[in-house]
């Protein structure tokens, strides 16, 4: 008996260590990535959404709200590798910067970026946007764009930013979600609302679900699914080498003797042979002998 209840202890004591470690990497590798759904402050979020001024290439689709600032590196590779994929798809990806507030004394935004987001806030022209994140954050000046600062119509127009995130991101956090950007709300095909704070990219195949977007983008010419897709940009995108080209067999010189088919036996050269009439090339000349003489040597 006293034997069977050490082996039970000791199985007891090996389910927990094992449910353990499966919870951990549960947690870990997938649920930690999957999205929240919104349940309880749906209609007060997508009236901050709607009120806000977002930019957008167009589509007309469903629409996917992108929230970030300008800095960050997450949210501009999302932009640049899935924004494509998604617009196949047919959903619209709307995006909404902010200039970040100062932490701790020490500004977290430069006056041409909020000049600039001044600018878009108000006009929302996606030819100013594209400009702005195609040019390096050091060399944008904001050249021709009205100061946001000291110009208090501007300077409310960044404070209302900041405003709509803070706001946001208490929304979000009764729903359990810890705020980072790139923030990512959408509506998946039944309706409901979600939100994921999408910093890693194991996060963005649970949006390619909700919303049937493909994983790739075929290139241009080539049908999707086609398997020749794999053969014109294979593993990391790259074309690969052509081959080197089959040339033709050159022509022949005139007057010259065709060239003896491949795999043929190369044909003995003929000996050269003189007709009467035809000169002969002129004999090679032996080279003079010294001659001495009295009082000096002659060749």
């Amino acid at each position: 008996m006293r034997r069977f209840f050490i082996w039970s202890a000791l199985a007891a004591v090996i389910g927990l260590i094992i449910a353990g470690v499966g919870y951990w990497a549960y947690w870990t590798y997938y649920a930690r990535f999957q999205p929240v759904t919104v349940t309880r402050n749906q209609a007060e979020i997508q009236r901050l959404l709607d009120e806000a001024s977002w930019v957008s290439a167009g589509g007309g689709g469903e629409p996917l709200y992108i929230i970030g600032y300008r800095d960050s590196a997450a949210m501009q590779r999302y932009e640049r590798e899935e924004a494509p994929k998604l617009r196949a798809a047919g959903v619209e990806a709307r995006i909404i910067l902010f200039a970040r507030p100062d932490r701790e004394g020490l500004a977290q935004s430069t006056a041409a970026e909020r000049a600039t987001l001044a600018e878009l806030w108000l006009t929302r022209d996606w030819t100013l946007y594209q400009r702005w994140t195609a040019t390096p954050v050091r060399n944008w000046t904001a050249a021709g764009i009205p100061a946001a600062d000291g110009n208090l119509a501007r300077g409310a127009v960044v404070e209302a930013g900041r405003a709509f995130v803070a706001n946001l991101s208490e929304k979000l956090g009764q729903e359990g979600l810890q705020t980072r950007y790139p923030l990512i709300i959408w509506r998946d095909r039944e309706g409901f609302m979600k939100a994921c704070a999408c910093t890693d990219s194991r996060s963005w195949v649970f949006i390619r679900d909700d919303l049937d977007a493909p994983e790739r983008i075929d290139p241009p010419g080539v049908a999707p699914g086609d398997p020749q897709a794999a053969q014109v940009y294979p593993g990391d995108g790259s074309p690969e080498g052509l081959p080197y080209p089959t040339l033709p067999p050159l022509a022949p010189a005139p007057g010259a003797a065709p060239a003896p088919a491949t795999g043929a036996a190369p044909r003995a050269t003929p000996a050269p042979t003189t007709t009467p009439g035809t000169a002969r090339p002129p004999a090679a000349r032996k080279a003079p002998e010294p001659k001495q003489a009295d009082d000096a040597t002659f060749f």
